[in-house]
């Protein structure tokens, strides 16, 4: 299968764990994107050869276009230069590994231009989910899930009729933290929240993955994916992530899909569906998993779940108000400039303090997400 793909985001976690795929499947690379990160970009422009590279922060774009002038790869610059490879017709998909609502514009782009999207970027569908779904069916396009989750969802419902569904179970490791009280999350460090006991990922994930906001960003993008109403979707706490979520249907048979916590799995079935190759990923050893428990998340602690449910529930702008208003406080704290308690204070502040209705361009979702992060730099101006 020989295919041309893009990866925006190439420097991050997803991004260099899929040009580990790319060069496994023996896949040609049309164009690489990053922020900043220009030394690693040019180590991956010098072992994939792709025709473009991009760099979003200009200063660093420079750093990159001399550094490769020897190459025969063109170096653009910022979001224009990661819209124009999306829309690029000479790739077979577009893999977005973009962190944050960012990768909306993108994902749009690539659709519009016809190109199929391998997703990572969660927040393209909480924040734009009816825009780009509608954009995929009226373009024709494939819209695949990378994040592990819903990539083991879409391979349970494979071969099943849709409407036999009774519910789709998304699993979560339940974080770092899992079974403290609020109490015991007030002096919580960044360097305590950046250590996950299961995956190795980007600082951003990783704090979501903490306070739970992670598995209700995969609800709401869950819904949109499969075409699920909220009521068909629960959250498991699973804190082995050997099964990585599962399907129930009608007549009481549960599919669950697992293996070893390795995003190159995913990875290549977004790229690869619906077929299956040998992968480098890592093989699970059932003999060496240990007991596989299951329990209810702690919503009442953890309200960033529950946050975001209820933003689904409410539909329109919410859930993109939720992101925004959790994008801009994991920055804040991230910076030490608030306490960790502060990320579930900003999220349910941000859900009681807009009063918003329905969306149909990307302008009025990325308002929304300005007037989140906002409020969130308001909240905590005087820190």
């Amino acid at each position: 299968m020989n295919k041309t793909i893009s990866i925006l985001g190439s420097t991050g976690s997803i991004g260099t764990q899929s040009l580990t795929v790319c060069r496994k499947m023996g896949y040609s690379v049309l164009a690489l994107t990053a922020h900043s990160n220009w030394k690693l970009l040019q180590e991956q422009v010098r072992q994939f050869h792709p025709r473009y590279a991009v760099l979003t922060d200009p200063q660093a774009a420079a750093q990159l276009k001399a550094a490769v002038a020897d190459t025969d790869t063109t170096v653009l610059v910022g979001m224009e230069g990661v819209l124009e490879v999306a829309q690029n017709p000479q790739q077979d998909t577009v893999i977005n590994a973009l962190m944050g609502v960012a990768g909306l514009r993108p994902t749009v782009a690539a659709i519009q231009a016809g190109n199929n999207v391998a997703l990572a970027n969660k927040e393209t569908l909480v924040a734009g989910g009816k825009l780009v779904t509608d954009l995929v069916r009226e373009k024709g396009v494939l819209l695949t899930p990378i994040d592990s989750e819903h990539s083991a969802i879409f391979q349970c419902l494979q071969g099943n009729d849709p409407d036999s569904v009774r519910r789709l179970i998304i699993t979560a490791s339940g974080g770092p933290f899992y079974g403290k009280t609020q109490k015991e999350l007030a002096g919580i460090k960044k360097e305590q929240a950046l250590r996950h006991p299961n995956w190795t990922m980007g600082a951003k994930i990783t704090i979501d993955s903490s306070t739970l906001m992670n598995k209700g960003l995969e609800f709401i993008e869950a819904m949109w994916l499969f075409s699920m109403p909220p009521e068909k979707i629960d959250i498991v706490v699973h804190p082995q992530s050997i099964i990585h979520s599962m399907v129930e249907y009608n007549d009481g048979s549960v599919m669950a899909q697992m293996g070893a916590p390795d995003m190159m799995i995913p990875i290549q079935y977004a790229l690869t569906w619906p077929h299956r190759y040998e992968s480098p990923a890592k093989r699970l050893d059932l003999l060496s998993c240990g007991e596989l428990t299951f329990k209810k998340p702690d919503t009442e602690t953890f309200t960033c779940l529950a946050d975001c449910i209820e933003a689904a529930k409410r539909g329109g702008l919410y859930p993109c108000v939720v992101n925004g208003a959790n994008e801009e406080a994991v920055s804040l704290f991230l910076q030490d400039r608030i306490g960790y308690l502060d990320l579930f204070a900003a999220v349910r502040g941000a859900l009681d303090r807009f009063d918003l209705g329905d969306y149909s361009s990307v302008d009025e979702v990325l308002d929304a997400d300005r007037r989140a992060r906002e409020y969130v730099r308001q909240r905590f101006a005087d820190r």
